[in-house]
């Protein structure tokens, strides 16, 4: 196997920018205090915290007092749902859409909320004409994400928030990745998630911002104050931290990144249509960083396999779902049949990737399928 590996599943999580991980990490080992203690020390800790949340509020343009931190992207998600369904006023349930990562149905089913799918497209878009009739039926707040973690669509988000503020209500959106992989406002979003690690910042840190609107007393965890009373727990300081040092660099350069993204999906893309696999969702707006594609061979296994040993990784689809290898629910919700859905791959990359990676990738691909189709 090779000794270098070539990364190509930047929406799983991002490679940690190591500079950034290593001074933070040497800051927390002189200054580890709690942040919740009562000494100048574990102050000063907590002060590091509110900066970054008020960097945080600033970029997004929301309330400091509205954002609050957790460690994953799934407990923020758990916590935005609950926090909006606590408040009592929306006991009818939501509408969400059909290509959501498993955690938004996960917490749903958790929190017993109902709800209703919002009917998609075969390109994987949300249908804004059955969300307006939904919403005209029966108001309720909307949860879409505001790009797909598997096809890389970018939802129409300004127009569903345009028919959630007729209607006063809440625009839910998991921005897991969206955050600093595009350039959008933040202004029509009620309330939203993120995390450090799909940004290069590691694990441990993700971003839950709460609906100013709205009051609740929901809380995931008890036990303590911390995050204004919302999520009991000792905040991860250093993770926090990071996330800042993981979204400056990744704002501070993102038109250059994408634009360099563009160019490796569209040699990517091109040499995948030679071989004759589908492209998913090819005539909407994504991601400039993915690709999700059906591949001409019944059997995808050795793709991957093959690929590892070249030391290349990809993927087939969402990473809290590939291990168990099941057919992609955003595929079948798009209308693809079983069959077709277990042959799709993901390709994602990222801030690191080079031509050189891109050019090897193609022609590994390329002696794989034609060996096996």
């Amino acid at each position: 196997m090779s000794s270098k590996i070539s990364y190509f599943d930047y929406n799983a999580t991002h490679p940690p920018f190591k500079e950034i991980l290593e001074s933070n990490f040497q800051k927390y080992l002189e200054e580890y205090y709690n942040p919740s203690g009562s000494s100048r020390f574990s102050l000063k800790r907590q002060s590091a915290i509110e900066e970054v949340r008020g960097f945080i509020a600033g970029v997004t343009g929301k309330k400091k007092e509205s954002i609050l931190f957790c460690s994953t992207g799934t407990e923020a998600n758990h916590i935005l749902i609950g926090y909006v369904f606590a408040s009592n006023l929306f006991k009818n349930g939501m509408y969400v859409s059909p290509f959501e990562h498993s955690s938004v149905y996960g917490s749903l089913d958790l929190l017993g909320v109902p709800y209703t799918i919002i009917k998609g497209t075969r390109e994987g878009i949300v249908s804004l004409e059955d969300l307006d009739e939904k919403m005209k039926s029966s108001p309720r707040p909307v949860i879409t994400l505001l790009a797909a973690n598997e096809t890389g669509v970018v939802q129409p988000h300004l127009e569903i928030g345009k028919i959630c503020e007729r209607w006063n209500m809440p625009f839910l959106s998991d921005l897991m990745q969206a955050y600093c992989k595009l350039d959008f406002s933040f202004s029509h979003i009620t309330g939203f998630t993120f995390s450090g690690h799909k940004i290069g910042g590691g694990m441990g840190a993700a971003v839950v911002c709460l609906p100013d609107s709205i009051k609740s007393n929901f809380k995931i965890f008890k036990g303590g104050n911390q995050e204004n009373g919302n999520r009991a727990g000792t905040e991860n300081s250093n993770a926090i931290e990071n996330l800042k040092g993981a979204s400056v660099l990744q704002l501070s350069s993102l038109l250059e990144k994408n634009e360099k993204l563009y160019s490796f999906k569209k040699s990517i893309e091109e040499n995948l249509e030679e071989l004759g696999a589908t492209i998913l969702s090819q005539n909407v707006e994504r991601l400039p960083s993915t690709t999700f594609a059906i591949l001409p061979i019944e059997d995808i296994d050795f793709v991957l396999m093959g690929l590892e040993e070249k030391g290349i990784i990809i993927s087939t689809g969402s990473s809290c779902k590939s291990r168990a290898r099941e057919a992609s629910p955003s595929l079948l919700n798009m209308g693809y049949t079983k069959e077709e859905a277990l042959r799709a791959i993901r390709i994602s990359t990222g801030y690191f990737t080079t031509e050189e990676e891109v050019l090897d990738l193609n022609k590994n691909i390329n002696n794989l399928v034609k060996i096996l189709a």
